[in-house]
C-alpha cells in the first residue's frame, strides 16, 4: 500500500506535497519522494524513511516548480532498497517521471515484453518502473509533437489494454502536464481536487484520499473513476477521458476495514461512517450469538477499531473503556518484515492500562486479524492486567487468502485463519472466545455509503479475484516473494549489498 498525490499549481508546490504526504503517511513508512518540474527540469529526492526525515530544508528548497508529483512508500513483494524507493523517471519520450499505488499482476510477462520486443532496460524489481515504461512506450508511439490530450489518452486506453492488476497512478511528462488514472476496477483509490489561487487561476491535485486535498486547501471535486485517465496541462487545462473498454467499479474494501484514515472519502462513502456501521454489524452478531456471555466492558486495541467499539459497546448496553495506551513512534505490525520484529514491537507499542482489565471479562474489538501475531500477544497482556475472561470480536472476517493487488499481506501459509476454523484460531491465539463479521455485513455496511457498488474487492476474506487472472501459479510465486524466511534473505542481500559499496567508497 502506498499514497500518491500530485499538484499542477501556479506557486511553488513542494511545501503542499509535502503536506500532503504527511498525512498519506500510515499508506507507507518505508521511504518517501518528491519530484517537481523546474526549468525544464526534474528536481528529485527519495530515500527511504518517513516523510518529515527524508525531506530537510536542502531538499526543499532544490524541490522549486509549480508543479510536482510525490509518493509515500511501503514494499509488497520488492525490496525495500532506497533504489526502489518512488518516484521512477524515464527519460524518453521527453521524460517522464511516475508514482503508482498497488500491484500489477501481470509484471513479469510485462517486464520480458519491455525487453525483447521494445527494448527497455529495468533496473529494479519494482513493478511501478513496469508500469513507467509500458506508459512511456504507448507515449512514444503518438506520432504528434507536442502531444494533445487525444495522445495521452490513447496511451492510458493502451496501458489498460496491456496492464492487469491494481493500480492508481499519478505522473508528469515534460513540456506537456501530470496524468494521472485508475486501474479499471477501481480497486486502489484516487481522487481529483481544485482550488482557485489569489489570481483566479485553477490549480489541481489528485491523491490517494481526501484527506490529502484538506490538508493543503483543495475543494474536493470527485473520485477519479475506475478506468478514466485525467490529464491536466502545465498551463491549468483540465481534461478528463474513460479510458477503459468495460469499466466497474470493485473497490478494495481492506481500504475501509483499515488502510484509510477515517477522516477521508472514497467512492463517496465515508470511511468513519462504514466503520460505525461495522460496529452495528458485529454487534448486533455478538448479541445474537453471545447473549450468554458475560461481557463486563469492551475495550478497543487502538486505534482504527475505536469507532468500531464504540457501536459495539452501545448495542451490547455495556461500557465502553480506554484500555491500552499506544505508543504512536512505533510502525504497524503487520507491515515489519519478520515474525520476530514484529512480536518485539507490539508490546513496545501497546500499555495495558491495569485498571480497566483487573478481575474483568472483556471484549477487545480489532479492526481484523492477519497472522494472530498481535492478538495473541495482546490477549496475553490483558490476561496479565488481571482480566478473567477475554474475548475478541474482529471487525472483518477470516483473512484466509494473500491479497494481490498492493497490499502486503503475508504468504497464506502465514495467515492464521487459512486452513482453519474459529475455535482452532480461538485457541492459537489464546482467547475465551472469538468472533469475526460476516462477509455479507462487512460489504453492507460499507455499501450504506454507496448503494451503486455492486462488487468489492474482497478477495482476502473470499478468494474471488476481480481480475479473474489469478491461479494458483502466481499464488505460489507470490508467496514465494512474501514469506517471512524470503524477506529475510532479501534483507540479507541489501545488507551486503550495502557493505559493498561502503568499502568501494
Amino acid at each position: 500500500m502506498c499514497g500518491i498525490v500530485g499538484v499542477v499549481g501556479q506557486t511553488p508546490v513542494n511545501q503542499s506535497i509535502y503536506d500532503a504526504l504527511t498525512v498519506l503517511q500510515h499508506r507507507g513508512q518505508d521511504a518517501a519522494g518528491i519530484v517537481t518540474i523546474d526549468d525544464n527540469r526534474f528536481r528529485l529526492r527519495k530515500a527511504n524513511g518517513l516523510v518529515k526525515d527524508v525531506f530537510q530544508l536542502k531538499h526543499m528548497q532544490r524541490l522549486q516548480g509549480h508543479v510536482g508529483i510525490g509518493h509515500t512508500r511501503y514494499p509488497t513483494a520488492g525490496s525495500s532498497s532506497a533504489s526502489e524507493a518512488q518516484p521512477f523517471y524515464v527519460n524518453s519520450p521527453y521524460g517522464i517521471t511516475l508514482a503508482h499505488n498497488g500491484n500489477l499482476t501481470n509484471a513479469n510477462d510485462l517486464r520480458q515484453s519491455l525487453f525483447q520486443q521494445d527494448k527497455r532496460h529495468l533496473n529494479t524489481t519494482s513493478d511501478s518502473e513496469v508500469l513507467l515504461n509500458v506508459l512511456a512506450h504507448q507515449i512514444d508511439k503518438a506520432s504528434a509533437h507536442p502531444l494533445t490530450e487525444e495522445d495521452i489518452f490513447k496511451a492510458v486506453s493502451a496501458v489498460h489494454q496491456q496492464v492487469s492488476g491494481g493500480y492508481a497512478v499519478v505522473a508528469m511528462l515534460i513540456g506537456h502536464g501530470l496524468i494521472a488514472f485508475r486501474d479499471p476496477n477501481g480497486i486502489r483509490p484516487l481522487c481529483l481536487g481544485k482550488r482557485i489561487n489569489e489570481q483566479g487561476k485553477n490549480e489541481y491535485m489528485v491523491a490517494s484520499e481526501s484527506v490529502a486535498l484538506d490538508a493543503v486547501g483543495f475543494d474536493f471535486i470527485r473520485d477519479v473513476a475506475p478506468g478514466e485517465a485525467v490529464y491536466v496541462t502545465f498551463d491549468g487545462e483540465l481534461f478528463t477521458r474513460q479510458c477503459a473498454l468495460t469499466p466497474k467499479l470493485s473497490p478494495c474494501i481492506f481500504e475501509f476495514v483499515y488502510f484509510s484514515r477515517p477522516d477521508s472519502f472514497i467512492d463517496k462513502i465515508s470511511v468513519y461512517a462504514a466503520r460505525l456501521n461495522m460496529g452495528k454489524k458485529l454487534g448486533a452478531k455478538i448479541r445474537q450469538e453471545w447473549e450468554d456471555m458475560d461481557i463486563d466492558v469492551v475495550i478497543p486495541i487502538p486505534e482504527t477499531s475505536m469507532d468500531i467499539a464504540l457501536e459495539i459497546s452501545q448495542v451490547l448496553g455495556k461500557p465502553y473503556r480506554q484500555g491500552f495506551v499506544k505508543n504512536r513512534y512505533v510502525g504497524r505490525t503487520f507491515i515489519m518484515p519478520g515474525q520476530q520484529q514484529r512480536r518485539k514491537s507490539v508490546r513496545r507499542k501497546l500499555n495495558a492500562i491495569r485498571s480497566e482489565f483487573k478481575g474483568k471479562n472483556v471484549l477487545l474489538v480489532d479492526d481484523s486479524i492477519v497472522r494472530g501475531t498481535t492478538s495473541e500477544q495482546i490477549i496475553e497482556m490483558a490476561r496479565e492486567a488481571g482480566a478473567k475472561k477475554v474475548y475478541m470480536a474482529s471487525a472483518a472476517p477470516e483473512i484466509r487468502f494473500p491479497n494481490v493487488y498492493g497490499i502486503d499481506m503475508p504468504s497464506a501459509n502465514e495467515l492464521i485463519a487459512h486452513g482453519r476454523d474459529v475455535d482452532e484460531i480461538c485457541k492459537i491465539i489464546g482467547a475465551d472466545g472469538l468472533i469475526f463479521q460476516d462477509l455479507t455485513d462487512l460489504e453492507d455496511a460499507v455499501r450504506e455509503g454507496n448503494p451503486d457498488i455492486q462488487r468489492f474487492e474482497s478477495s482476502v476474506f473470499c478468494g474471488q479475484y476481480v481480475t479473474d487472472d489469478i491461479d494458483q501459479t502466481y499464488l505460489d510465486y507470490l508467496e514465494s516473494l512474501r514469506s517471512d524466511d524470503a524477506k529475510v534473505v532479501r534483507e540479507q542481500q541489501q545488507e551486503l549489498a550495502n557493505l559493498e559499496i561502503h568499502n568501494e567508497s
